[in-house]
């Protein structure tokens, strides 16, 4: 019971920060977008590049929609020269995607860390507007300083999580590859094991982030702090990652709910033609709502870590009282 309300009081207390700073919600959101859309450019060259190849008609290859992906895979590997330019045409843009959401999260992860050990109760009844505008630490100033100073350290560990991801995906291949002709139940649990486990590598890529910036370590020391804080405070941590994950899947289905609404409005003449903003309206509302909701847990993190590295410090502070007035005895 004390966990749940350990859980619940952090929970509270990332979300108000996460909202006194609101500008940072809408800088991850539009740089998530901006590292969405870049990875999109490659597959539109790879399009054009199939017609300049090929001869398809753009609109044919277009209807495709879910078998696209697969379709121009298909028809690239059997040139090897334009299948190379493609593959390199990916890494280019999916590396600098992550390299600049890289960048942009230092600036965000430090700003909330901030913003969460310098600020009041704001957690606690009753709930009062200036209180939550006491939490606010946002600056474009603090914002670049944060960004510049975390960049390289987040970046070593961003590319050790993708590292992390191929070995991952790699095993799962070779498990199912392997299992193939034995029956579906192994690839079953090698894909319901595959899921878990990056769940739990995310769950300590994330907590490394907020150590890198709490406590100004490297990747290895964050990386260790991260799963010795997971190991002494399991509940607390699990119940805010049990908490952001079904926030998150009510706030998917809520927009795949809205997008079928707009879906059918289309079929009204006239009407119709207002579906293309309101989309894009959803679409815009959907990524605030999404990046509101992991910021808020970045909060919360901050706040358990930071009550974890109190009781962790106090013991030895008593030690160091204790040898002090030994000696002055």
């Amino acid at each position: 019971m004390q966990r749940f309300q350990t859980a619940r009081r952090a929970l509270k207390r990332g979300a108000l920060v996460a909202a006194a700073n609101w500008p940072i919600v809408v800088i991850q959101a539009s740089a998530d977008l901006l590292a969405k859309l870049l990875t999109l450019v490659p597959l539109v060259a790879g399009v054009v590049l199939v017609v300049l190849l090929v001869g398809a008609e753009p609109a044919a290859l277009i209807r495709l929609q879910a078998d696209l992906p697969a379709t121009i895979f298909a028809l690239l590997v059997a040139r090897p020269i334009a299948f190379a330019s493609f593959v390199a045409a990916m890494t280019v843009a999916v590396v600098g995607g992550a390299v600049f959401i890289f960048l942009v999260k230092g600036g965000t992860v430090s700003l909330l860390v901030q913003a969460e050990r310098e600020a009041p109760a704001v957690e606690e009844p009753p709930l009062q507007p200036a209180q939550i505008t006491a939490a606010a630490v946002f600056s474009i100033e603090r914002f670049i300083d944060g960004s510049r100073e975390l960049f390289s350290r987040y970046t070593r560990l961003g590319l050790l999580l993708m590292l992390v991801y191929a070995l991952s995906a790699m095993g799962l291949v070779a498990v199912t590859l392997s299992d193939a002709l034995g029956g579906l139940l192994i690839p079953a649990v090698a894909s319901v094991l595959f899921v878990a486990w990056i769940t739990a590598v995310n769950l300590v890529y994330l907590l490394a982030q907020i150590v890198i910036a709490a406590d100004g370590c490297g990747v290895g020391v964050a990386c260790r702090r991260a799963i010795g804080f997971l190991r002494r405070a399991p509940r607390a941590v699990l119940a805010v990652c049990v908490v952001t994950v079904g926030l998150v899947v009510l706030a998917t289905a809520a927009s795949l709910v809205a997008a079928t609404a707009l879906g059918l409005i289309s079929f009204v003449p006239i009407v119709g033609l207002t579906v293309w903003p309101l989309q894009l309206l959803a679409l815009a509302l959907r990524a605030l709502v999404l990046q509101y909701i992991a910021l808020s847990s970045v909060g919360a993190y901050s706040t358990l870590y930071r009550g974890h590295a109190f009781e962790r410090a106090e013991p030895a502070d008593a030690v160091a009282v204790a040898a002090a007035r030994a000696e002055a005895g």
